[in-house]
């Protein structure tokens, strides 16, 4: 069983973040990267799956610039087999149709029986990048995937979504398939020393994106920072029922929670 595991370098959720001079992305001159938390989790459910199998293989791939090697690297030393390194360095300018179509055309050879992505991204959380990827492929895929039978046969894997309202459904799906992970599906595993000196002599494959430069349908006019703003309004002039009365009032006309 082969299976491809999308990944993503993101700011680190700590970082303190400031806008661009452009003003239509964060400046990332000075910000600490990470791997896209969705995307470990798909990292590590893969790497379980296949360990469930006793076979297979598990390649990671990112888009991105040369930064995005860190996230690869700490992927081989967890475990994956080998990487495909889609090299943009204006990644953060492109659609998510555009960032799908490159990977599909840097996978498609593989012939990967199921491909893993995390539900979304932790920077734009736009959560189409997988979809769009499974529609370009032409296989059917699954959201919002909480748990997975590892013991699937016969060319079929049946997993868990979460659905709305608190409700789930189980589904079996023929391979091979798209499935977009959610975080906390499993306990995400360290590198350990060993896994980290086997990275280093693992293959790296970089691929150069044809890039559709009119594919996209939307750009991101202007980011920006939310206004934080303080305002108190006294109701009932000191009565408590009058009081009441108007917070009930605006309850139901203004907030409308009632």
């Amino acid at each position: 069983m082969k299976i491809i595991v999308l990944m993503k370098q993101v700011a680190n959720k700590d970082a303190v973040l400031r806008v661009g001079v452009d003003e239509t992305w964060i400046n990332e001159s000075d910000v600490a990267q990470q791997t896209n938390e969705s995307d470990g989790y798909a990292l590590e459910e893969a790497l379980r799956m296949k360990e469930a199998k006793g076979e297979g293989e598990v390649v990671v791939c990112s888009l991105g610039s040369q930064s995005a090697k860190t996230v690869i690297k700490d992927a081989l030393a967890r475990g994956a087999d080998r990487a495909i390194h889609i090299v943009a360095d204006n990644s953060r300018k492109l659609s998510p149709y555009q960032i799908a179509k490159a990977i599909a055309d840097a996978i498609r050879d593989e012939n990967a029986d199921l491909v893993f992505t995390g539900l979304q991204s932790d920077d734009a959380s736009y959560g189409q990048t997988g979809v769009i990827l499974a529609e370009l492929l032409g296989i059917p895929h699954a959201t919002i995937v909480i748990e997975m039978d590892r013991t699937s046969i016969n060319g079929n894997v049946r997993i868990k979504r979460e659905l709305e309202s608190g409700w789930y459904q189980w589904f079996t799906y023929k391979l091979p398939a798209l499935l977009t992970i959610q975080s906390g599906i499993s306990q995400i595993r360290y590198a350990s020393l060993k896994g980290i000196m086997a990275a280093k002599k693992k293959e790296v494959r970089e691929v150069t994106p044809a890039i559709e430069p009119f594919a996209s349908a939307q750009k991101i006019e202007k980011v920006y920072l939310p206004l934080k703003t303080k305002q108190t309004q006294m109701l009932g002039n000191g009565d408590a029922k009058a009081g009441a009365v108007e917070l009930v009032e605006k309850l139901k006309t203004e907030v409308r929670v009632l």
